[in-house]
Order: C-alpha cells, then sequence, then structure tokens
C-alpha cells in the first residue's frame, strides 16, 4: 500500500483548504494539500466577488495575519467598491469583483509554488484514527484516499466545503455533486458519523449564469468602482486595477407571478430539500414568498471575468426547473432576450455542527483533528478562509507544544466569528455582519493593521520586510497622534483656539478641513508641518501614509466611545479569565435552569465569559457557575473566592 509521512495534511483546495495549507507551510510544517483536481484550487463556484459589509473586515484581518486572499484578490480584481460610504468609518467595508479564472490561477500556482507543501489528488474518504492511549481518546494519526493510498500526519485540517454527500437541485432533476463539475465525498460522511460526530444537512445555492452579448444594457443602471480603489493588502504597492461596471437590475410583479405559479415544482417548497439554507442570502423563492408585499427586489449583474462573457446575477439564487429560470430571466427588463449560460442550482451537503470544536478549531472529539470552513457551517469565501488560517496556525503550533492562538471578540472580526461558533445556537450557514461584533468601533477596517500587530508578529507568518512595514506604521501614527494631540488651531470664525482633537470631533471635519479652512490652515500647518515632514522623511515611499493619517484622524473622533467601550470591555474581561474546569458535570448542577444544563454540558465552555455568550444561559445562571467557581477554588487553595 503507498503510504507516506508528513506533519499536517489539509483537506480540500477551497478558500480555508488554501489558507490553512499555505500558513503550515510557511510556517516550517511539512505539508500535504488533498483536494479533488489541482486546476479546482482556488476556484469561485459561486459569486466572484471578495469582501462585502464585515466580510471586507475579515480579508484585511487575515491579510495583516499573513493569509494570501487580500493579495489574491488585489492582483486579480476587476471592479473595487468601498461600501457604507455614507456611514461612519467602523462599518465601511470594501469589496471586489474578482476575475474568477486569473483568481484561481493566482491561488493555485501560488499553492504549487509554496517550499514545504505537497498537492495530491484524490478523494479523501476516511481518516486513519488512534485509540493506543485509551479506547475513549481518539488521535488522528493520518488521512486514507478513495485509491487506497494513506498519508501519515501528526494533524489533520479539514476543509471539505460543500463536498461531504453532496446533492445538487434543478428542479425535480437531482445528481450527485460538490458543486457543479465536481464530485461528491461520500465516504468521508459515513466515516465522520462512525467517530461519533454529529452532522446536519446543509443547503446554500448559486443564480443562473448570462451571456453578456445577450444583455440589453442600455435599460439597465449602472454600477462603477470608486474612482480612486483601494487595497485590500497593506503589501500591495502601485495600485491601479482595471475596473469595468457592474449593472442594477429589478424584479418584478411578473417575475414574481412566474416565480408563485412555479412553486409546486421547486424542490425548496416541494420537500424536496431538507437542508437549513442561509437566512441573509436567500434564493429567489424565498424572497417573493417571504416578502410577498415587495413588489420588486433588486439584482446586481457582475460580470465574472475578462476572458468570458458569462455575467453573474447577484440575488436570484434558484433551484427552479430549467424552463422557469428561462421564464424569470426574460421578465426582467433588459434580460428580455437574454441567454443562460448555466442554470441556477441548490446544493445540499453535511456539515459538522460547530458546538464539537474548541476555540482553536481542534475537535473535542479527535484530537489533532481540525475543521474550517462550510464543513463547520459557515457561509462565503471570506468566513472559510479565517477559519482555515485559524485552524493552520494553530496545527502547527500543537506540533512545535505550543498553545493556540486565540484570537478574541475585542480584537478582530475572525475572534467574533469563532466565538460565535462555539458558544452560539447556529442552525443556518453562518454569515458575518458588522452587526455580530459589538465592539465593531473599535474593530475597524482602517485600524487593521494596529490592532492586529502584536498577534502577527507573534503568530510569524509575514515576511520580515513586511513585518518591519507594519512596525513602521504603527511607529508612524503613534508619532502623529502624539503630535496632534499636542496642538491647537485658531477658528477664524470664533476667535479662539481649540485642539485640533475637539477640531476633528466637530461633524464632518478632518485632515481636508483642516487644510482648507480659512486661517486655521495657515495657522497649524505652520507650527505642524515641520515635524511633519520629518517624520514622512523618515518612513520614506512606504505607501501607508494616506492610511496612517486617516486612521489618527478616527481614533481621534470614536476615542470618547471606545473609552467608554473600554470601561465596559474591562468589567467584563476577568471573567473570559476564569477558567471552567472541563469535567465539570453540568447536568447534575440542578440550580442551573433545564436549557442551561443541556447548552452548557454540550458546549463544553472553556471560561465563564465564554458561558455567558451561549444562547439559552441566563443571567442566574451565570450567578449559579460562579458560587461552583468559588466553592471549587475554595476547596482546593483554601482561600475564599471573588470572582474578580
Amino acid at each position: 500500500m503507498d503510504r507516506f509521512d508528513c506533519d499536517i495534511v489539509v483537506v480540500g483546495g477551497g478558500h480555508a483548504g488554501i489558507e490553512a495549507a499555505l500558513a503550515s507551510a510557511r510556517l516550517g510544517a511539512d505539508t500535504v494539500l488533498v483536494t479533488h483536481d489541482v486546476h479546482d484550487i482556488g476556484r469561485m463556484p459561486c459569486n466572484p466577488a471578495i469582501g462585502g459589509l464585515g466580510k471586507g473586515h475579515l480579508v484585511r484581518e487575515i491579510d495583516v495575519l499573513g493569509g494570501e486572499m487580500g493579495m489574491a484578490i488585489d492582483k486579480t480584481g476587476i471592479q473595487f467598491r468601498t461600501l457604507n460610504l455614507k456611514k461612519g468609518p467602523a462599518v465601511q467595508s470594501p469589496r471586489a469583483q474578482a476575475d474568477k479564472v486569473e483568481y484561481q490561477k493566482y491561488m493555485m500556482e501560488t499553492v504549487l509554488g509554496q517550499s514545504n507543501l505537497k498537492v495530491v489528488e484524490g478523494d479523501a474518504c476516511g481518516l486513519l484514527v488512534s485509540s493506543a492511549s485509551a479506547p475513549s481518546e481518539l488521535k488522528v494519526v493520518g488521512v486514507k484516499l478513495l485509491s487506497g493510498q494513506e498519508i501519515a500526519a501528526g494533524r489533520v485540517v479539514l476543509c471539505s466545503g460543500t463536498f461531504l454527500k453532496g446533492l445538487m437541485h434543478v428542479g425535480e432533476k437531482q445528481s450527485i455533486g460538490g458543486r457543479e463539475g465536481s464530485a461528491s465525498s461520500e465516504k468521508l460522511s459515513r466515516g465522520l458519523l462512525d467517530l461519533g460526530f454529529k452532522l446536519r444537512r446543509l443547503k446554500t445555492g448559486t443564480p443562473p449564469r448570462l451571456d453578456r452579448n445577450s444583455i440589453d444594457f442600455s435599460q439597465l443602471q449602472v454600477q462603477p468602482g470608486d474612482e480612486t480603489p483601494a487595497p485590500f493588502s497593506f503589501r500591495t504597492r502601485n495600485f491601479s486595477p482595471t475596473q469595468v461596471n457592474c449593472h442594477l437590475a429589478y424584479t418584478n410583479q411578473g417575475t414574481h407571478d412566474i416565480i408563485s405559479a412555479s412553486l409546486g415544482r421547486s424542490p425548496l417548497f416541494g420537500g424536496i430539500i431538507d437542508g437549513r439554507g442561509p437566512r441573509y442570502c436567500p434564493s429567489i423563492e424565498d424572497k417573493v414568498v417571504r416578502f410577498a408585499h415587495r413588489d420588486r427586489h433588486l439584482l446586481f449583474l457582475e460580470p465574472e471575468s475578462l476572458s468570458s462573457q458569462e455575467v453573474y446575477v447577484n440575488g436570484l439564487s434558484t433551484s427552479l426547473p430549467a424552463d422557469v429560470q428561462e421564464a424569470v430571466v426574460r421578465s426582467i427588463p433588459g434580460l428580455e432576450k437574454a441567454r443562460l449560460i448555466r442554470m441556477g442550482y441548490a446544493i445540499e451537503y453535511d456539515s459538522i455542527p460547530s458546538w464539537q470544536v474548541h476555540r482553536s478549531l481542534e475537535t473535542k472529539r479527535v484530537s489533532g483533528l481540525y475543521l474550517a470552513g462550510q464543513l463547520l457551517g459557515t457561509s462565503g469565501y471570506e468566513e472559510a478562509a479565517a477559519q482555515g488560517l485559524v485552524a493552520g496556525i494553530n496545527a502547527v503550533r500543537a506540533l512545535d507544544c505550543k498553545n493556540p492562538l486565540h484570537i478574541k471578540r475585542d480584537q478582530a472580526y475572525i475572534g467574533v466569528l469563532v466565538d460565535d461558533l462555539v458558544t452560539k445556537e447556529i442552525d443556518e450557514p453562518y454569515r458575518m455582519f458588522t452587526s455580530r461584533a459589538e465592539h465593531r468601533l473599535r474593530l475597524r477596517c482602517d485600524n487593521t493593521e494596529s490592532r492586529l500587530l502584536a498577534l502577527s508578529l507573534e503568530v510569524g507568518l509575514l515576511p520580515g520586510k513586511d513585518e518591519a512595514i507594519l512596525s513602521s506604521r504603527q511607529e508612524f501614527i503613534d508619532a502623529i497622534n502624539s503630535l496632534v494631540r499636542k496642538k491647537s488651531v485658531f477658528l477664524k470664525e470664533k476667535s479662539r483656539r481649540i485642539p485640533v482633537a475637539d477640531f476633528f470631533r466637530s461633524p464632518g471635519v478632518g485632515w481636508d478641513a483642516l487644510r482648507a479652512e480659512p486661517g486655521t490652515s495657515e495657522d497649524f500647518w505652520n507650527s505642524f508641518g515641520f515635524e511633519y515632514k520629518k517624520l514622512l522623511n523618515k518612513v520614506g515611499d512606504s505607501g501607508f501614509v494616506e492610511s496612517a493619517m486617516f486612521q489618527v484622524e478616527t481614533d481621534i473622533r470614536y476615542d470618547g466611545y471606545i473609552a467608554k467601550q473600554n470601561r465596559l470591555l474591562h468589567s467584563q474581561e476577568h471573567l473570559d479569565n476564569l477558567e471552567l474546569p472541563g469535567d465539570l458535570n453540568y447536568l447534575d448542577m440542578t440550580a442551573l435552569s433545564f436549557e442551561a444544563r443541556e447548552k452548557l454540558d454540550r458546549v463544553r465552555p472553556q471560561n465563564l465569559g465564554q458561558a455567558g455568550r451561549i444562547d439559552g444561559v441566563r443571567a442566574g445562571d451565570m450567578a449559579v457557575l460562579v458560587v461552583y467557581l468559588k466553592r471549587i477554588n475554595e476547596n482546593e487553595t483554601g482561600r475564599e473566592f471573588t470572582g474578580e
């Protein structure tokens, strides 16, 4: 039997698998990536876009921690926009339309060119597990392929996406596959069940693709990219991407009538599909039924590649029969003669409910096994990539006998994502939004480099020159911030001086206003300019000056709110430092509510703060846990436990 050894095996060539494999290899581990087809590495089976509300924050964080997604989209994007520009910086997010052909090529070449990383084409059909230490203690020792080949490894990262027993639906027709044109992993699901994992069915979908040449764009609204586009990666230089237009279209009552009349042929409404779909990205059938009062729904027509005629109809996800899809599309103004190149479809797949993993993304059931991506119940390339990066880093740290990397909710959206996965009751594909982050004033896109600098240096994924750029940027920000807070400006219309910080806190003002204010500009720049130029000369052509200056301005504008949030955070922080014993018998704690007992026993939180974020654990239950900890501490130490 063909068998070889490595440090880490990563299963899956999607975004989770890519980030996990690259992180593992770049940290020095001998890594193998198993994928069905090497040419599918980095494929974008759904919308070829990166970023969006909340998701753009994830991509920026992945980049600062040393991941690849931000660099990939900067190299291959064909339209860049910053969303929510009319709102505050905390909820502004970058989004880019990708050339999916070039994006996939970039990712494939990056993976194939990575040292310490070998790609093996094959179908992972099972995990190699040892229980030599104790029958109840399972440890992963490798992966078995359908070909009979075995890959022995110290750690395994499973990123199987929608491939576990994948079943695709177009109307009454069904076909087995992980996505269009790809096989399904049938045996791996059975192997996971045999190991004691709980599985569930989830669903996602995709819209039809149209031939660009068959669309009447004169009837559609143009949606251009930003005039001055900003890159995702702090490492990108000389950014001047080719920008193409997207277009807006709308459904109408005629469209809705066609869909309503065809619901009996929909697998979603006919009871054929069992899996739960994403609430925040519903199919067009769902929209028509759930929002019957709406007379139209917005659609985004987005080009898939500069080398392809395919246009993605964002907002028209569907599993209706092919003839109905054609009628629906052609009922929309501008699409009356549209030719459908590919039909939309829904896909059901097995996933592992995320309460079965620790914060490190290592499974509780099998040590050494890490999960990431849609397998763990999320939806989207960005969420998958973030998990893959965390899983890859922690797999290597475990091999090196280091503590896992735990990113907190107040440090990054990645921390929010992971914490939600291990504490929340997630019964549908999870999608990141800015509203999920209670610390979003701290977790802005513009300050990603500052808030993750220490973590990035600790992880060590970035090359030395990039670490130096991050450190230099922070030094520049600290110097500018200190300098500005010492300065005041003379307001001519008020005939008095005020601190620059107070000037920035006025609505709608910043550096541009400071430069343009009559009488104020000259007064300020005479005192500030010399020292500012010295700082500019020191950092040279670093590429970060403009973004750093914006961060200083925003930090000052928000510092009152952030100070208030910090006080609240400090009052809650001690809960995350109160560790809960792993062997607590929650089911016997009759003072807890029945729901809390059940949830705590299933999730097994690692600390009191995490316990408090579990759905169904109330304030009264938290008080009971504090009493139990007090008793445990007093029995062990003989000292009174204060819970502080």
